[in-house]
């Protein structure tokens, strides 16, 4: 927790450490910034919200002066932010990955609105002790790609005016930190997506993305997928394996799975 929120939190009977360390497990990744001001205002609105993790994939311009000037007293942030050039890396030890998006995407993860998401997300990283928990938001024009978006298990979106949902990258990055912190805050019961909680750790970004890359090559070998006609499939099976929330023991019994079908194959 940065200097600011500790010292927020030890005059303050209504922020409780549990809920301000979860806080400290969540990270903003912003992908392909364009306008420097905006990583600086992304950072005030995460500061003012208690969030301190900022991660930038290929930024246009950073360091910068700009960036500086709109975090307006929030510096430590960007002093503090992880630069990353691919998406992989940014994501990298995460254990659940959440693309922010207006738009529907017919193959997406699932979609939820920014108020039921954040209360799910704390839970989750209630029930599982190690990794953290990815926001990623995308470029100023374009937003995320549909590559992005398939890497997360989660789109979560902002219940906008349908006829002008344009927002501003650092506005949008301050009504996710709020409705987090919101719900870090409110007293409430916990809203468990799970019966149990998890027997193991969640698995990590990485270690799901070795999995795909791996079943992957097990279906082009065994004639089950096509690679120069994949389709739907891959992120059909993205969709379903992200419903999952998959723990670190079922990737390693789903790898054991396709070792297995390798042997056979004489691989």
């Amino acid at each position: 927790m940065n200097q600011a929120a500790a010292s927020h939190s030890s005059h303050s009977s209504s922020s409780p450490p549990a809920q301000g360390a979860a806080l400290d497990r969540i990270r903003i990744v912003l992908s392909h910034t364009s306008h420097p001001g905006n990583i600086g205002a992304a950072a005030r609105a995460m500061k003012t919200m208690g969030l301190s993790r900022l991660t930038l994939v290929n930024p246009k311009h950073f360091p910068s002066d700009e960036a500086i000037a709109r975090a307006a007293g929030a510096e430590d942030i960007l002093v503090d932010a992880v630069v990353c050039d691919s998406l992989d890396a940014a994501l990298a030890g995460a254990v659940f990955t959440v693309a922010l998006s207006a738009r529907h995407r017919n193959l997406g993860p699932e979609p939820l609105q920014a108020r039921d998401a954040a209360p799910e997300l704390l839970d989750l990283l209630a029930q599982t002790p190690d990794g953290d928990v990815a926001l990623l938001f995308g470029n100023e024009t374009a937003g995320l790609s549909n590559e992005e978006v398939q890497r997360c298990q989660r789109t979560v979106f902002i219940p906008a005016n349908p006829d002008y949902t344009s927002l501003n990258l650092g506005a949008a990055v301050q009504l996710l930190c709020y409705e987090l912190r919101l719900a870090a805050f409110a007293g409430r019961p916990p809203v468990l997506s799970k019966a149990v909680p998890f027997a193991s750790p969640l698995a990590a970004n990485d270690d799901v993305e070795r999995f795909y890359a791996h079943l992957e090559r097990v279906m082009v070998d065994t004639g089950f997928l096509d690679p120069r006609q994949p389709k739907r499939l891959l992120p059909k099976l993205r969709r379903l394996f992200g419903r999952a929330e998959l723990e670190r023991d079922e990737i390693n019994i789903l790898r054991g799975i396709l070792d297995a079908v390798e042997r056979k194959l004489g691989r």
